[in-house]
């Protein structure tokens, strides 16, 4: 009789739960329509998809239009970054007629500055990389030892050309927890001290009667109060971490359905789609005289944050063009639903099992080497280093015992290179590149943790 595998690698992907199979099987060949049709069988997928997307905002406490559906957490991540900068260079160019690679501010031609930390997902490193080589410039956070991001180093960054920052909220090699209310509040504070020197510059120009219409409009058009917007990577802290976006201060939430046990093939982008500084900016605007108040009120109220990058039909309110995954986005749904019940007692269990791993781990191999600190860290998470061991030999050789672990991100194409995020924390290329990660969930049991034990020391 074959022995039972175990899988110890829930942070690359997760099974998917029975019920979620089960929500979604009326929409493979029962409800086939196409959303977008007409007709009957149109209107009933087009429900399907209207009423998990009210489920998702309810869990993410915003509204059900500031949630994109798109095929994977890296679609969105590109969404979120390629469409920010694409959204601020359209507007700049069209308002003034040129075409360039850069951002027009009090009459002069600005680089658009964005800023990630180091240990991002390749799909946003990737993406900002790119971004760079079309003249966007990038900065990338260093992060401590531990792997937490330099709030020091952030807050120097931040200036006018900044239009956006993006920092995961757990890292999905090393689980560890970024403090995500912390940078938003900075970017807060960065936003409304331009706030405030924008009204103090308003305020002499009306006085010097040289404030006009034109004038305006390149004011609102470039960097406006809101900006620089803060996009957050959240895939792999749905199942453990609070969500609510407002609770969190972000304008961009990244999530993936396959990360929370629903289909593969799903991902979404939360979009704010208004703040308190549009607000303002509006009541200001309307206070100010101006004979053509409605035009701004127009353009500062309904103020898209990001372009589309993929076009077509105009899906996803304009934002991700393309028929609807009609069962994905329903089992997406269903997953997010039983997640959030269950996100307490999994917190519980799961960090009792992690910590009775490493424990354990240590007693019985000394020199095992524990990647990022134990506190702020996700509970399924445990990157380990043990000196002289070859990491790609260690993983192959566990897997031909029947246990799945990998050796970092398994989300690129079975590349084994040093781990970029072990890097960025300091190590050398030693340790980046023979690390390894256990990552559990719902279907481990202690027993499991027990035989993987046993399966380590054995082979070192």
């Amino acid at each position: 009789m074959k022995a039972k595998r175990c899988y110890f690698d829930y942070a690359a992907s997760t099974p998917v739960d029975p019920a979620v199979e089960k929500a979604m099987k009326p929409y493979w060949s029962g409800v086939f329509g196409n959303p977008g049709a007409l007709h009957s069988f149109g209107q009933e997928a087009s429900a399907a998809v209207f009423k998990a997307r009210d489920l998702v905002a309810k869990a993410l406490g915003c509204d059900y239009k500031e949630i994109v559906f798109t095929g994977s957490a890296t679609e969105a991540n590109n969404l979120a970054l390629r469409g920010v900068v694409k959204r601020i260079m359209n507007k700049e160019l069209r308002i003034k007629g040129e075409k360039r690679n850069s951002i027009i501010h009090d009459s002069k031609f600005i680089i658009p500055k964005i800023i990630v930390s180091a240990i991002e997902h390749e799909s946003v490193l990737d993406t900002a990389r790119d971004l760079e080589r079309e003249g966007v410039e990038v900065v990338y956070l260093p992060v401590s030892k531990k792997g937490i991001v330099d709030l020091k180093a952030l807050e120097g960054e931040l200036d006018e050309r900044t239009i956006l920052v993006s920092v995961m909220y757990a890292n999905n090699e090393i689980g560890t927890i970024q403090p995500i209310a912390e940078i938003a509040n900075m970017i807060r504070n960065f936003r409304n001290s331009k706030h405030e020197a924008r009204n103090s510059k308003q305020t002499q120009n009306y006085k010097n009667k040289i404030q006009n219409v034109s004038d305006f409009d390149i004011r609102i058009s470039n960097f406006e109060t809101m900006r620089p917007l803060f996009h957050c990577d959240a895939v792999q802290a749905f199942n453990y971490l609070p969500c609510k976006v407002d609770e969190l201060g972000i304008d961009l939430l990244t999530l993936s359905s396959q990360k929370i046990y629903g289909p593969k093939g799903v991902g979404l982008l939360y979009i704010r789609r208004s703040t308190k500084h549009e607000a303002r900016s509006t009541k200001q605007i309307q206070n100010s005289k101006s004979q053509n108040v409605s035009n701004f009120d127009i353009r500062i109220s309904d103020l898209q944050l990001v372009s589309p990058i993929v076009t077509g039909g105009g899906q996803e309110f304009g934002f991700r063009s393309g028929t609807e995954n009609v069962p994905g986005i329903v089992g997406f749904a269903k997953a997010m639903e039983i997640a959030e019940k269950l996100r307490n007692s999994e917190n519980k269990r799961l960090s009792k099992l992690r910590d009775y791993f490493i424990s354990r781990l240590k007693k019985k191999i000394p020199k095992a080497q524990l990647n990022g600190g134990l506190k702020k860290r996700l509970p399924n998470n445990i990157n380990i280093h043990i000196p002289g061991v070859i990491g790609q030999e260690l993983i192959i050789k566990l897997d031909l015992a029947g246990f799945a672990v990998s050796p970092g991100s398994a989300c690129s194409a079975r590349v084994c290179k040093p781990s970029h995020v072990l890097k960025a924390m300091g190590s050398p290329d030693g340790r980046a590149a023979n690390s390894l990660r256990v990552s559990f969930g719902r279907g481990t049991k202690k027993r499991d943790m027990d035989k993987l034990l046993r399966a380590v020391v054995s082979l070192v």
